[in-house]
This record gives C-alpha cells, structure tokens and sequence, in this order.
C-alpha cells in the first residue's frame, strides 16, 4: 500500500492490521551507536496501550515490542531496525457483519470505492493500533533528540468545551491521571463530561498540545518542506485529527500585526523573542523558541448510538456500533502526536547538516 513511508533522511514504514497477527516498523537511517533497547521503546508503548483507563477501550494488549533486527550489543548498528509488536486480544466476530455495510465517520467506504476490498476487522489499517509503529519509531528519534537537549511535552489541552487553564499547568500532573491532563481542575470537569458521554453510548472531541524545547534555530526548509508544513503533514496523518496548529494559529486571522509579530531581542549574546505567537518557526525554520502544536481530534466515530448508513447494497440502514472502543481518541493519542513531531524534526535536522558548505568541511576534516 502507499503511502506507508515518511520521512528523508530518517525513515519510517509501519505495518499491519488491527487484527492481523501483528503490527510493527522498520526505521531506516538511524547512526551507528545508539544505546537502545526494548525498554527504552516499551515506555513510549505503554502511555499508548488500552485497556488501563476507565476512559479506554476494554480490550486488554501488553503492547510487548520485539526488536527484530539492527541492534547489536544494547547498540544500533546504522542498518534497518524492525521492530514488532504482537496482537493477542483480537476479537474479529466484533465485526463481522461491518462487512455489509459502512460505519458513518470510517474509511471503509473509501476503502472499498480505493481498493474493491478492505479489511474490515476493526478498520485495518486505518485502525488507531497502526500508531503502534509510530510511536516505537518516535521512541527512537525522541531518544536521539535528547542527546542534543532536545525535549518535547505533550498533553491533552482540551476535552468538549472543557479546556486546560494556563495558571494551574503542572507538568508532572500529565502521566499521574487517565487523560493525560496538565492541569488538575479540567481534568475533574472532563472526567464527569466523559461519563456523561459514555453513559449515552456517545463520545466527544479533544485537542493535544505538543511543545518542543531546546530547538536550535534554522531547522526546516524554506519552500515545501517548511518545519510547519512537515510538522502539520506529520500530525495530520494520524487517524481522526482533523486540524493542525502552530502557535496561535487560527486566532492569527484575527489578529494585527502590531499584536502578532514577535518583537526580537537580545537575551545576553542570544538572539531572542518577547513573544512566541509565532509557535518557534518563522519562514519554515525554527527560531529557537519553544514549537507549539496543536492537534484537533475528531470524537471517535464507533459509539453505540443508533446511526444512519448504507449497505454495499446501497440501501438505507441503521445501525448500532459493537466492539471496544474508545469514548475519547485524545489521551492515548498524546504520545502518537509526540512521536510525529519528534521523528519529523529529527529527519529535518539530519538534512540541515549539509545546510553549508564549512559544516561539511569540519565533518569531513
């Protein structure tokens, strides 16, 4: 299938399906020295498992990566390191009448008028299970950029109409509560708002916030593969994300000028800024500020509430949604969008390296 590959420098191909035997990744480009192993992976793996939440599907996965092949001695060796995990609680019956007919919200639709055929097993792969791959690769790249003192956070900012507020950020609140939440209050007022939604066999909309700390300047390209557009590719590729932000991003069609530029200044012998509406990126290039994203979930489209469709039949039906699934896509996504945008910034920081001609130099000399 297309599209199964992103990335220049550094490169990603996920596979698999929902319900197939197993999920994985081979990355490609990683150097030579690396200490890795199934560890360093397994805690990016377990912040996107489900079944340990009141808020998740039931289904119970271990999520346990295998590292198949470009590791020798607890180091990479600079060939392509595969890696798998394995599905065990697959529940295929769950979806065997999803065959005749297209779930409002899915792809299976555009699957079959694509294809002529699609795996319908819990949406294959467009499954929310393909991220596995994703995020073992951005356990990778993350690891890579915080031996350059690069360090991302990402949290759910936002849950329906309840939303984070700035004052009460705590940081280390994020991975003590079920909804990956940084701020005390919202997550209370969200919990209850998520009840209610499951208590109506519905479910509800989110948005996660990602920023990146320790960012050096010129990063990214000026044309098309600006940090930004690379950025909002990246994140947008995730199932049921159906808006990417940068710093202020939509306010600035509201803003003025006077408000939205970012006066610069001089912070010691450091180029800096008064303000970052820009979300650290200018031109295409990071400006060494803080990068700010956000992503705009979708509720998840499988709820039990009775909904209108057709068949393959073209008739007019209504149907009732079964298996496990989430209420929220949010949460368990926090660590997806983290893994794009840290394998997105590590591939654009591999091509700065030839950016000119005297780094080459001191590379080679």
């Amino acid at each position: 299938m297309a599209g199964s590959t992103i990335g220049n420098k550094f490169t990603i191909t996920t596979w698999g399906e929902s319900h197939g035997k197993a999920l994985g990744v081979v990355v490609d480009g990683c150097p030579a020295g690396l200490p890795l192993c199934e560890e360093d992976i397994q805690v990016f793996l377990d912040r996107r498992k489900p079944g340990f939440s009141q808020f998740s599907t039931p289904r119970k996965e271990s999520d346990t990566i295998e590292i198949l092949s470009g590791i020798f001695e607890g180091k990479t060796t600079g060939t392509p390191i595969s890696m798998m995990v394995r599905n065990t609680s697959q529940r295929s019956g769950d979806y065997g009448d999803i065959a005749t007919y297209y779930r409002p919200g899915h792809a299976d639709y555009t699957f079959d008028e694509k294809y002529g055929f699609r795996d319908y097993r819990g949406g294959g792969r467009s499954s929310g299970r393909e991220t596995i791959g994703r995020v073992a690769a951005g356990a990778i790249a993350s690891k890579i950029l915080k031996e350059l003192g690069i360090t991302i956070t990402t949290y759910v900012s936002s849950i329906g109409d309840v939303h984070i507020d700035r004052n009460n950020f705590d940081a280390d609140y994020i991975l003590k509560n079920d909804l990956n939440m940084p701020d005390p209050d919202a997550y209370e007022k969200a919990s209850i708002l998520l009840q209610d939604c499951m208590a109506e066999n519905d479910s509800i909309g989110s948005g996660v916030e990602c920023i990146v700390h320790g960012m050096p300047a010129g990063i990214g390209e000026p044309v098309f593969d600006k940090l930004d557009a690379c950025l909002a590719k990246a994140v947008m590729s995730i199932g049921a994300v159906k808006a990417v932000e940068i710093g202020d991003g939509t306010e600035v069609s509201t803003a003025r000028g006077s408000y939205n530029n970012d006066a610069f200044v001089m912070n010691g012998y450091n180029v800096d800024k008064e303000t970052n509406h820009a979300g650290g990126i200018l031109g295409g290039m990071s400006d060494g500020s803080d990068i700010i994203i956000k992503a705009h979930f979708k509720p998840t489209p499988s709820i039990a509430s009775t909904q209108k469709t057709v068949n393959k039949s073209r008739d007019n039906i209504e149907v009732s949604i079964r298996g496990r699934h989430d209420p929220i896509i949010g949460p368990r996504a926090v660590v997806v969008v983290e893994a794009m945008t840290a394998l997105t910034i590590l591939d654009l920081i591999f091509e700065n390296m030839s950016s000119r001609m005297n780094k080459i130099i001191d590379f080679y000399k």
